[in-house]
């Protein structure tokens, strides 16, 4: 049972009575601060306020919320994904999935996947399997250079000596030595 169920279960609030940001955050197991977030990114959350700029959510403010939170955390749907759903369906779509009455389609449809082939294993297309073989070998050139590099010398202070070769003194100086006139 919700903590705004038992509440209301135990006489100490009506149905219809305001929840205050607190409450309203304790029964969504949500953080206050994701809701304040959640009335910036969705313009349908617009609790009552009052003095100090104090939230009261009426319970309709909550069943949209909680039907927020289940797409979100439950089923999957991004902040634009429920964005859109609020658009097409409607707010009273969104309490409705927040009371269980309504299910939202699923936010990553299923897709076919591929057939077998006789040996059990999936049928890739001549591109994808051309593209697979390139990152093969791409990744076991990486393997080659990180083996040559972690069995060769373990003196790097030659690299830094040809790398300055390559520079030249001028080009060294002016890495090494501070501007003149500072």
């Amino acid at each position: 049972m919700t903590t705004l169920a038992a509440a209301e279960a135990a006489g100490d609030k009506a149905p219809d009575a305001f929840r205050t940001i607190s409450e309203v955050a304790e029964d969504l197991d949500l953080p206050q601060h994701v809701l304040r977030f959640w009335e910036t990114r969705f313009a349908q959350i617009r609790p009552l306020k009052r003095g100090g700029n104090r939230r009261y959510y009426r319970r309709d403010d909550v069943d949209l919320l909680r039907g927020v939170r289940q797409l979100l955390y439950g089923q999957g749907y991004t902040i634009r994904g429920v964005q859109r759903i609020l658009r097409e369906r409607g707010m009273r779509f969104v309490q409705a999935v927040g009371r269980g009455e309504q299910v939202a389609p699923a936010a990553f449809p299923e897709t076919e996947p591929a057939q077998p082939a006789a040996g059990g294993k999936p049928v890739l297309s001549p591109a994808d399997r051309a593209a697979l073989g390139r990152a093969l070998e791409i990744l076991r050139d990486c393997r080659a250079q990180l083996a040559a590099w972690r069995d060769g010398p373990c003196d790097h202070a030659a690299d830094d000596d040809t790398r300055d070769d390559a520079i030249g003194d001028e080009g060294f100086a002016a890495r090494t030595s501070p501007t003149e006139g500072s």
